[in-house]
């Protein structure tokens, strides 16, 4: 029971609230026992709902923390940082700066070429530019000869001849 009160507690506190209020004023006075206690109940399971309400929210709040920091998670950038914490591989495996020589010295490269009206210059502009190019010889590779057969018969093998040499040569 509540606060460790047994039965002959509840008897000795009962008849000295029968003697005290009185046989007639105790059922009354037991109804708002009754809704003052159910009262501290519903306060008491309302303050515990509201804490594990609280409990809930923080953990949620937690996992919610968790799988956000997860989500985020960069692996390449993790594995980078085990490797080479210090830059200084990544610095020995980049490739060298080249200057570009084809770019002329002071010259802004255009970052969009506008096409030129469709006008009779234009073609004349572009068929010095292909006069420039060698023309490319024809090889030998590309015109496959013919097969030809040899002019001298293949020699008979070492054994063919010892054998046609023997049965032409006479018997003794």
């Amino acid at each position: 029971m509540l606060f460790d009160i047994g039965w002959p507690e509840l008897m000795l506190i009962g008849a000295v609230a029968l003697v005290v209020i009185g046989p007639k004023d105790l059922p009354r006075a037991l109804r708002v026992a009754g809704f003052w206690v159910r009262k501290a109940r519903t306060l008491s399971r309302e303050f515990q709902g509201s804490i594990d309400q609280m409990i809930r929210e923080a953990e949620l709040e937690e996992v919610r923390e968790d799988l956000k920091k997860a989500a985020e998670f960069d692996l390449e950038k993790e594995i980078r940082n085990t490797v080479d914490p210090t830059g200084e591989l990544a610095q020995t495996i980049k490739p060298p700066e080249l200057p570009d020589y084809f770019e002329e010295p002071g010259a802004a490269t255009p970052a969009i070429i506008e096409e030129a009206p469709a006008t009779e210059e234009a073609p004349a502009l572009a068929a010095p530019a292909e006069a420039g190019l060698p023309e490319p010889a024809p090889s030998a590779e590309s015109t496959p000869e013919p097969a030809t057969q040899p002019s001298n018969p293949p020699e008979p093998s070492s054994t063919a001849p010892a054998a046609d040499a023997d049965s032409a040569a006479p018997k003794p």
